[in-house]
């Protein structure tokens, strides 16, 4: 089986073209990508890009991503990125690009150099915050309630409890902004597996959640570290990134173009009235084949 090794700020995936037909059968994609992205043992990932023909007729392609435990994910911003270069290179010279996604339609548009694709900005729709759209469920709370900046208690004994607030940008994310905690990126580093897998599986989330820790740095920048779900710790996340944004421009932190450090490097976030723009590069490391895939 053919496939392709990318990354998008060091966050990495295995790109699977099933676009002229399909390669691994809808029951063995949740196992096939566990056992893939096993590194030290198999090609090893943050994760598996499926490229599918789409469903829906208004969009040009269809964007299926799971992480490296062989959950779905809604939608990625990082994987996007990687997945629209490929489209535009291998499959489809198309720009812009119409992706259907579980998470719904993200619109991809490339600046491309001598048939090369650079940089992607991609439309990634309209946040939602009620506490039905992450999923959540808080005590005294119902489901048209918003979550921002409240205490989330833990059990850890790291810490007792930690200011978070939630948003969905495609898929579900918490952040926990340090200044309003009063912690430091070195205690964070520190307890990221414990403080990371205790708030992704608390019980407030039934679906569970990814979980980011954000400095901010000034008006137009911050810094975040990621504890992703499914995954762990990443050196990258798109909407992650995305949706801190948005959360520390909603909170009065920033202003309305951030741009976001993450230990894989840089991302540009754009917020506008009803709509957010994520902007940053992708790159094709090799091309493979699988023996013995399945």
């Amino acid at each position: 089986m053919e496939f392709t090794k990318m990354h998008s700020l060091g966050n990495d995936y295995i790109v699977i073209n099933e676009y002229h037909g399909i390669k691994v059968e809808e029951e063995y994609k949740r196992e096939f990508s566990k056992r893939i992205c096993r590194r030290g043992f198999s090609v090893g990932a943050d994760g598996v890009i499926f490229i599918q023909r789409p469903e829906d007729e208004n969009c040009d392609v269809k964007f299926r991503i799971f992480n490296s435990d062989g959950s779905e994910a809604e939608m990625c911003g990082n994987g996007i990125r990687c997945f629209s270069k490929y489209v535009y290179e291998k499959v489809l010279k198309k720009n812009p690009l119409y992706v259907e996604t579980l998470g719904g339609l993200r619109i991809c548009e490339m600046e491309i150099e001598r048939n090369t694709v650079r940089f992607i900005r991609v439309h990634m729709g309209t946040p939602k915050f009620q506490l039905r759209d992450i999923p959540m469920e808080v005590e005294g709370k119902d489901e048209n309630d918003i979550f921002l900046n409240e205490y989330l208690y833990l059990n850890s004994g790291i810490l007792d409890r930690v200011r978070v607030s939630v948003v969905n940008v495609g898929n579900p994310h918490a952040v926990v902004f340090l200044e309003d905690n009063d912690i430091n990126m070195d205690f964070v580093r520190k307890n990221l597996e414990i403080l990371g897998r205790e708030i992704e599986n608390h019980r407030v989330f039934p679906e569970r959640i990814n979980v980011h820790f954000v400095e901010t740095l000034g008006r137009n920048e911050i810094r975040m570290v990621t504890w992703e779900r499914g995954v762990g710790y990443t050196r990258a996340c798109g909407t992650g990134a995305t949706g801190s944004a948005i959360l520390a421009h909603k909170l009065g932190k920033t202003g309305n173009k951030v741009l976001v450090h993450l230990d894989g490097g840089d991302l540009e976030v754009e917020i506008g009235e009803n709509e957010v723009y994520l902007k940053g590069g992708a790159t094709l490391v090799y091309d493979g084949i699988l023996r013995d895939a399945l």
